[in-house]
């Protein structure tokens, strides 16, 4: 395949949460270096620019072509603003494929919307699965699976997980983790130091993220939560950037009421990662932060009763915690560390973006979308 053909229709990468903006970097990276015309759509669902603006100047990111600026709401509100603000711009575009990251509102609206317009899909990150349906991003991440065209997966048990939802064997793709890519790529970059400067933080802390609805949507959990955190405090010092959902519970509950405990700000994604790269532990709800705890060798405790990245787990240093264990496991794994491994999980090796437009490029090529 002529690496220099270009795609007559653009490819339309599809962005709404920080998370996204990680995983996006080295695949529209990898496309530009095989000709590709692209356009990004920004959805506007993370609207702090410290949670998305910030993101696209770090990542080196091209602008976005358009920034929908749905901001935040209830899940149906949101899906259906995206809905109608990416069908408008799916129309005038009229892409030759959509690609899609994670499993926020932002990509459940895009599959429907480019399914519907018979558009075909490609779903960064599929296959992924924590079986909790309560879990709004499940519900979106299995939707989004089946209306996929190409799933490309990031550890092998999302292969299987595909195969038994009956997404055709064709459609799957093992390329490793794009996020991983983005990680690899930036460790130079990563100053904790720096940021321990910026922020008056002491040598040894935990770094703590918090923002799940299960954990801080309601009051009296959100509570609970926190006198856990607190006695995480007791240990070592907890910093703790404020995601903006939960940041009002959290902040009623006392969260900073603790003379150990340090709330911050969002941060960009290079301050947060050499953050999380000199804390002595983590403590989380996040999945990514799960999967680039396991690269950076850093314990990770993640307060869910589930994981859709349970290759963290067996690979890396990650455990599922309850409130009531997490103090005793903070202590643990105070006491015990941990270092970054020699083996890593498949594929996890910095070259994901390439892997994944490789795939891309040779899908458009079959049906005929390239010139």
């Amino acid at each position: 395949m002529n690496r220099k053909e270009i795609v007559v229709a653009p490819i339309v990468h599809v962005l709404g949460a920080r998370p996204n903006f990680v995983k996006a970097a080295p695949v529209i990276g990898a496309l530009r270096a095989a000709g590709a015309d692209q356009a990004v759509i920004h959805t506007g669902q993370h609207y702090d620019a410290r949670m998305s603006e910030i993101f696209f100047d770090e990542l080196g990111l091209p602008e976005p072509d358009v920034n929908l600026g749905v901001g935040s709401g209830g899940h149906a509100e949101q899906t259906a603003a995206l809905m109608v603000g990416l069908e408008r711009e799916f129309t005038s575009r009229s892409p030759a494929l959509v690609i899609v990251y994670g499993d926020v509102n932002s990509t459940i609206a895009a599959a429907l919307v480019a399914a519907k317009l018979h558009i075909p899909v490609a779903h960064v990150e599929a296959g992924l699965r924590s079986f909790d349906m309560t879990m709004p991003e499940e519900v979106n991440r299995r939707l989004t699976d089946q209306l996929s065209d190409i799933c490309l997966v990031t550890s092998p048990e999302g292969i299987g997980h595909l195969a038994n939802e009956g997404v055709p064997v064709e459609r799957a793709h093992l390329v490793g983790n794009p996020m991983i890519d983005t990680l690899l790529a930036n460790l130079d970059s990563f100053d904790t130091a720096k940021v321990r400067a910026a922020h008056g933080l002491p040598d040894r802390y935990v770094l703590a993220t918090m923002h799940r609805p299960a954990n801080v949507d309601a009051p009296r959990t959100a509570a609970a939560l926190v006198r856990h955190l607190h006695g995480v405090a007791d240990l070592a010092d907890l910093v703790i950037p404020v995601h903006p959902r939960g940041r009002a519970n959290l902040l009623a509950a006392g969260l900073d009421d603790h003379d150990r405990v340090h709330v911050l700000d969002p941060l960009g994604y290079i301050d947060f990662i050499a953050a999380v790269r000199g804390a002595a532990a983590v403590v989380t709800d996040s999945g990514g932060l799960q999967e680039e705890t396991t690269i950076l060798g850093v314990p990770c405790l993640t307060v869910r009763p589930n994981t859709e990245r349970p290759i963290t787990i067996t690979h890396g240093t990650n455990r599922l915690v309850t409130f009531e264990e997490l103090v005793p496991a903070a202590r643990k794994a105070l006491e015990s560390g941990a270092q970054a491994g020699e083996r890593k999980p498949p594929l996890w090796d910095g070259h994901a973006g390439p892997r994944i437009a490789e795939v891309v490029m040779t899908y458009l090529g079959e049906n005929g979308a390239l010139g």
